[in-house]
C-alpha cells in the first residue's frame, strides 16, 4: 500500500494529520466501529477522565487492528466524536504520540456531540483502516 500526502496547507500537518491522502495498492479494508473507553466486559472506565478515556480508546483501536493482522500505520481515517472538545484538544498529544513514531498522520475529523451510547464516555474514536 502507497500512501500520499495531499495537504494544500501544512497547518493540519501541526496537529498530526493530513488534508487527505490518496491510498493505492490495498487490498485489504478493515472498517472499525467506534472504540471507546471499555474494558473486556464493555464497562466505562475512566469516568470523567477525558486523558485516560482517549488514551484507552487508542489502546482498543489498537486491539480490533492487531486482531485483524493491522496497526496503527494501517489507518487511512479517524472519526473522532467528544462530548467536550476543548478538553479532547488539550490531550491530543496522545495522538500523536501514538502516531508520530510511525510516521502516519491519517486524515481525521473531530465532533462535538451532547452524548455517546453509553452513559459518562467523553471520547470515541472511528477508524478505516488498509492493508
Amino acid at each position: 500500500m502507497q500512501r500520499t500526502a495531499v495537504n494544500p496547507w501544512d497547518w493540519s500537518l501541526k496537529l498530526g494529520y493530513n488534508q487527505a491522502e490518496v491510498i493505492e495498492g490495498a487490498a485489504r479494508q478493515l472498517i472499525c466501529a467506534g472504540q471507546t473507553a471499555v474494558d473486556a466486559e464493555g464497562n466505562p472506565r475512566h469516568l470523567g477522565d477525558m486523558r485516560g478515556q482517549i488514551a484507552l480508546a487508542l489502546d482498543n483501536l489498537e486491539a480490533v487492528l492487531t486482531n485483524a493482522d493491522m496497526g496503527l500505520r494501517n489507518v487511512v481515517r479517524l472519526g473522532l466524536y467528544t462530548t467536550d472538545v476543548d478538553e479532547a484538544l488539550k490531550n491530543f498529544d496522545l495522538f500523536g504520540m501514538r502516531f508520530g513514531p510511525i510516521r502516519c498522520a491519517p486524515p481525521m475529523t473531530l465532533l462535538g456531540v451532547s452524548c455517546l451510547a453509553i452513559p459518562g464516555l467523553l471520547f470515541e474514536i472511528e477508524a478505516t483502516a488498509m492493508g
